[in-house]
């Protein structure tokens, strides 16, 4: 999710809350401790160099049980960061801890932040020799070369 969507739906919450991929909350005492721009410059196995940008949220839970964070002092919080974040409408990702720190996309769906898992990838796939080499076929040649295994009598089941 993009700097300007997020923002659109802080706007239009009452309550902020976040939930982790296996449908657990994010306990409600969490706190943004850092809100910033990560800028990783980097070579891909390819050679080829590359930027990425994106803003990072950090969650962090405490032992201080009543803390509550609004959505308004969220949106305070974005908005002091904003001159790190330039012009770009960046993509917005949230560092939380579970059982090591994870980086996880955002979601929305109506109500509430959703942590969407992130995996790397490898971004040279052609330089590596990983190009996808596998054969396309219709179903119905499929069902053609296989009658004499799943037809009644074929001797598959």
């Amino acid at each position: 999710m993009n700097y300007t969507t997020f923002k659109t739906h802080l706007r239009a919450l009452t309550e902020l809350h976040f939930v982790q991929p296996s449908g657990d909350f994010v306990p409600r005492h969490f706190h943004i401790t850092e809100a910033g721009l990560v800028t990783k410059h980097f070579v891909d196995c390819g050679g080829t160099v590359r930027t990425e940008k994106t803003i990072v949220l950090q969650l962090w839970v405490h032992t201080d049980y009543e803390h509550r964070l609004p959505p308004q002092k969220l949106e305070q919080i974005l908005e002091m960061a904003a001159p790190l974040f330039g012009d770009a409408d960046l993509e917005i990702q949230v560092e939380f801890q579970t059982e090591t720190v994870g980086r996880y996309a955002i979601g929305f769906n109506g109500r509430q932040f959703t942590l969407i898992p992130t995996a790397t990838d490898c971004l040279a796939k052609e330089a590596c020799g990983l190009t996808d080499n596998k054969e396309k076929r219709s179903l119905a040649d499929l069902s053609a070369s296989s009658s004499s295994c799943c037809t009644p009598g074929g001797g598959c089941c």
